[in-house]
């Protein structure tokens, strides 16, 4: 394990690619988490712009996320070393971050959808409805949504905290591999 200080070389760090997805996906889910939590604390007049800028946002995390999954498949991955069962803990919390951050803005999009909102992606472009409005369904689709977005949050503390442990109680190189 690289500690903090010694030279990280590319074959220690994440793809570029990789690492740009990793950051705005990062930015885009902190902006629309809160965004999703405000929406009912917003006036009426004004709470459909709230879920078209919450959902538009959310769809875009959803394409880069396939993006990144993508490139993940197919791109070269930094050999990560540390004991068997740290390195099964972080394969589980990343494999399920990336679980719910495709469950979590599919469930939103079809939940509008099945409410009989269709997205207008960021008010310019009409995306087709792949449900239309069904009611029957709408309520268990938003509760995945709303499920998906609190063990999102879980995960992203989970990470969050891994990062500090490696990078203040370690004081290893884990960090640089994503920067």
């Amino acid at each position: 394990m690289t500690k903090l200080g010694e030279p990280l070389g590319d074959e220690g760090r994440y793809p570029s690619g990789l690492r740009l997805l990793h950051w705005i996906i990062a930015g885009l889910v902190l902006a629309t988490w809160p965004l999703g939590l405000m929406i009912g604390f917003v006036k009426d007049a004004v709470k459909l712009d709230f879920y078209m800028v919450h959902e538009s946002i959310g769809f875009l995390v959803l394409w880069l996320m396939l993006l990144r999954i993508g490139a993940r498949l197919t791109g070269r991955m930094p050999v990560i070393d540390g004991p068997a069962l740290e390195r099964f803990v972080a394969g589980l919390v990343h494999g399920l971050l990336y679980v719910f951050l495709v469950v979590m803005p599919v469930s939103g999009f079809l939940a509008t959808n099945a409410h009989g909102f269709p997205l207008n992606w960021f008010g310019l472009i009409p995306v087709w409805s792949p449900i239309g409005k069904t009611p029957d369904v709408a309520g268990t689709l938003s509760t995945i949504h709303q499920w998906s977005a609190w063990i999102l949050l879980t995960l992203f503390a989970l990470h969050f905290a891994a990062v500090v442990f490696h990078h203040v109680i370690r004081r290893d190189e884990t960090l640089y591999r994503i920067l």
